[in-house]
């Protein structure tokens, strides 16, 4: 029998790098001050219980393995099925973070409520709250069947025993911060404890074929707070985005083993819960001024979906030596390199004028095909010019000045004309796989120079 002993290393709270002594920056992420000392046991070598009492486990032949519909459960929320890749699968383990107060629980609580439903039972294990506190946000959201259970408990070795003995079919654990074992004598949230929870909820969602949803914080920068390898470990990683003072909500999909990723669903927050939005591309777009400069609508792919998105540009004179540059959603190198080429290809003189970029809604948009739309917006407001309310631009925009190819066309075109837009400018190298729409133009052009004599 193998035998244990306890020693010292020293873990990374930001990306859990291990090492065998403290360092004042850790090699992994390159931050200082990050090492804290945990215990851990460490066991001697001894004999394999494979070779000791046989193999269990035996391999299975591809062929063999049949795939049925029951195991994907829907969890009767478009948008989060939409992320999830068509539904919840069944033996996963996913990992929903956030910031404090977005709206975590209360999402989890609905999708509960929805599999209780189906009289799939659920439990729900809370860390952070009591059952009253359940209760109490519950009865904002609607009635509850009887197939959800709730449960406060930390204890790791405690839910563990619950979860083998009434073997439900979906199990939250919020959140995974709080969740601790005894024989590892680090405070909850570190990094081993974190690491060793997650492993065991991993066996639980394998081993007995149920659907794990955990609750995890996020640190300043917006990642995961704990290991690194919390997310490598899990199936499926969700970030819930938005502002706590705003209505909306992104649901991201970063990763999914079962489905693509940068999938995003958008919810609305309510006062009974979270509602979800069918057509963000409507709702980003409400409230856009129609007589005024420096505003366009792009099309953007958010994994499948294509969304149409406002941008807004102010261009001003400086009353500084150093003009301003801010922008809102978007990439600031970008649009810093956006007005260089528009200095140098188009000859505007932008050295001297204060330049803002706001992404309308709130959203964070990192794609390039929103590069021809940030540069006529930006001429757009610098000669005061108004564009068309009915024209929307898609394309990258190059050094050089030239128009870039961008992915899923047809796509963009299709949800531009169905709401209602009736010009289109593409890139000229996408014109050969676009197919006619009925009541949109479209208009293919090679630089930015060109799209810019369209205003």
């Amino acid at each position: 029998m193998a035998k244990g002993k306890n020693a010292s290393v020293f873990f990374c709270q930001e990306c859990g790098y291990e090492s065998s002594k403290w360092m004042g920056q850790c090699p992994g992420c390159r931050q200082w001050n990050t090492f804290v000392e945990e215990s851990v046991v460490t066991r001697t070598q001894g004999k394999s219980t494979a070779v000791s009492g046989g193999i269990k486990n035996k391999p299975a032949s591809l062929m063999e393995i049949s795939l049925e519909e029951e195991d994907r459960l829907s969890t009767h929320m478009q948008e989060l099925d939409r992320v999830l890749g068509g539904g919840l699968v069944r033996g996963s383990l996913t990992l929903v973070g956030g910031d404090p107060g977005i709206g975590k629980s209360t999402l989890l609580l609905q999708v509960c409520r929805n599999l209780a439903g189906d009289e799939k039972n659920v439990l729900y294990v809370s860390g952070e709250e009591s059952l009253k506190q359940i209760k109490i946000r519950a009865n904002r959201i609607g009635d509850f069947s009887e197939h959800l259970k709730l449960l406060c408990e930390t204890s790791l070795e405690t839910i563990e025993e619950i979860i083998r003995r009434t073997s439900p079919d979906v199990v939250v654990i919020d959140s995974i911060q709080t969740m601790y074992r005894e024989s590892i004598s680090s405070a909850p949230g570190s990094v081993s404890q974190v690491r060793e929870a997650t492993s065991v909820l991993l066996q639980l969602a394998k081993g007995l074929n149920i659907s794990i949803f955990i609750v995890g914080h996020v640190t300043k920068e917006g990642t995961v707070a704990g290991p690194r390898v919390l997310e490598h470990m899990v199936d499926t990683v969700l970030y819930f985005e938005g502002d706590r003072h705003a209505s909306y909500r992104i649901l991201r999909g970063v990763k999914n083993r079962f489905g693509s990723t940068n999938e995003i669903g958008v919810f609305e927050m309510e006062t009974s819960g979270l509602k979800e939005v069918l057509n963000p591309s409507e709702f980003m777009l409400s409230g856009k001024p129609e007589d005024a400069s420096g505003s366009i609508v792009v099309c953007s792919m958010e994994g499948t979906r294509p969304m149409l998105i406002e941008i807004q540009a102010l261009v001003c004179h400086s009353n500084f030596g150093i003009p301003r540059r801010q922008t809102i959603g978007t990439d600031f190198n970008r649009v810093n390199l956006l007005i260089a080429v528009l200095e140098k290809r188009l000859g505007l003189s932008l050295g001297n004028c204060d330049a803002y970029v706001n992404i309308a809604g709130g959203i964070k948009i990192q794609e390039p095909a929103v590069d021809l739309g940030i540069a006529m917006a930006v001429v757009s407001s610098f000669k005061n010019k108004m564009i068309d309310n009915k024209m929307i631009a898609v394309g990258e925009v190059g050094l050089s000045g030239e128009v870039r190819g961008v992915s899923m066309i047809q796509a963009r075109i299709q949800e531009a004309r169905k709401l209602g837009f009736t010009t289109c400018v593409i890139p000229s190298v996408c014109m050969e796989s676009v197919k006619e729409i009925d009541g949109i133009q479209v208009i293919g052009v090679k630089s930015v120079k060109e799209a810019i004599n369209l205003l």
